[in-house]
């Protein structure tokens, strides 16, 4: 992975409505618990750790999951 490709996937935040998102990825992944996907401003981190763990995806195999179906914001 280039270095570019790592700042895109090293620190991102969650625009968009995460209500709408986290039900599609719980249908989408069973395994998923409300309490996984959880979110408060700012603790995107803890919940990429949560769904990681959850589903046994790596945590860049997480962020593009979730790009696919809600803009991501990258940040410096």
């Amino acid at each position: 992975m280039n270095t570019a490709e790592a700042n895109t996937v090293g620190t991102f935040r969650i625009t968009g409505n995460w209500f709408h998102q986290s039900k599609v990825l719980k249908q989408k992944f069973g395994l998923l618990t409300d309490e996984d996907l959880k979110f408060e401003v700012g603790g995107e981190q803890d919940l990429l750790t949560r769904i990681c763990e959850r589903i046994n995806k790596s945590r860049e195999e997480v962020i593009n999951i979730i790009r696919k179906g809600l803009p991501l914001e990258s940040t410096e």
